[in-house]
């Protein structure tokens, strides 16, 4: 068995947007040994309820501040989404290192029965992960491929 360690762990800072508001909603965290995501907690104040074809944006209640060449990425659950259909619209969206407004989590409910999210309810995970920056340079050609523009299932199903 491969033994774990933690020695890769960074610092996320997380403020609540309401101090004395949040004590009922839990910090992100992982539920289990070696999961990539933490989930997140909906910040709702009353039950929101999402139809099928509908796009709703759920408060966290929190900022975050993440180190410089980092992002966090808000992916969905796999229980909702296989279950209840309720996934990330912009999955995976992007909490950028200098963004310090609140985390917000865009859902959309591709199922065909309304879903209901209540305080609390974990809603999406939340994982750390490095940016690599790149420089765009303008070339009058590319280097040829044998692949060259074949894509869209150009090698079967």
């Amino acid at each position: 068995m491969m033994e774990t360690t933690r020695e890769d762990t960074h610092t996320i800072q997380l403020s609540w947007l309401d101090p004395a508001g949040h004590d009922d909603l839990p910090l992100p965290a992982y539920h289990s040994e070696l999961a990539a995501g933490m989930d997140v907690a909906a910040a709702v104040v009353e039950p929101v309820v999402i139809g099928p074809g509908e796009i709703r944006l759920l408060p966290s209640g929190f900022a975050v501040a993440l180190a410089p060449g980092y992002e966090l990425q808000v992916r969905p659950r796999s229980g909702l989404a296989i279950k209840h259909g309720i996934t990330v619209i912009n999955s995976p969206g992007t909490i950028d290192a200098d963004y310090r407004g609140e985390v917000k989590i865009g859902l959309i409910n591709m199922g065909n029965e309304p879903f209901t999210i209540r305080r609390g309810d974990r809603i999406a995970q939340l994982v750390l992960a490095p940016v690599c920056r790149a420089t765009v340079l303008a070339v009058d050609s590319l280097d040829e491929t044998k692949r060259q523009d074949g894509g869209f299932g150009h090698t079967g199903i």
